[in-house]
């Protein structure tokens, strides 16, 4: 029977790879990095993932945490599963910190852009109220039509209400000294 081709090469040393490198980055593709810190710091890794999980109250399969009850025709089957299903519990305080990181109030992330807030700034500062005026604009770079230029404004009206208050406030003294 033939050989695979490229199998009956003889194999040399590689000089230049670098071992090191090749040996951490197996390690790291053998064991992926667990993203939940908490999870992370109550792992054992010479117990199994199932075993790992079970000490710290958490569910392995889902699908036998919380099973479906199957109904016979006409009769429902009642079994107390739930006290067969208990287990211990070596670790509570992984679920307690991970319930306490869940309570905790979502913090506000989305904001716009520093281009964004001074275009807008700019339109308002230089023509008020006109949108029409504010498209033929040469800043408007991205020939925005009149109603999108409307609606960034209004979208940076909705993002930071007080800001936008004050720099109308601010305009309104400007205008004052004009006249």
């Amino acid at each position: 029977m033939p050989k695979a081709k490229g199998k009956g090469r003889r194999h040399k040393y590689s000089y230049n790879v670098n071992r090191k490198r090749l040996y951490r980055s197996a390690r790291r593709r053998a064991a992926p990095r667990i993203a939940c810190s908490h999870i992370r710091h109550a792992w054992d890794p010479s117990k199994s993932v199932a075993q790992n999980l079970a000490e710290m109250g958490l569910a392995h399969d889902p699908n036998k945490a919380v099973p479906i009850p199957k109904k016979k025709l006409g009769m429902e089957v009642e079994t107390d599963q739930r006290d067969q299903g208990r287990k211990i519990v070596r670790k509570p305080y992984v679920v307690n910190e991970m319930e306490y990181e869940a309570s905790l109030p979502e913090k506000k992330s989305n904001t716009l852009s520093r281009d964004l807030i001074d275009y807008v700034r700019y339109m308002i500062q230089n023509h008020g109220e006109n949108y029409k005026e504010m498209a033929r604009d040469e800043k408007n770079y991205y020939q925005d039509t009149p109603k999108q230029i409307k609606r960034k404004i209004n979208v940076y009206k909705n993002f930071y209400p007080e800001e936008y208050k004050d720099f109308i406030a601010s305009l309104k003294p400007e205008k004052m000294d004009v006249q």
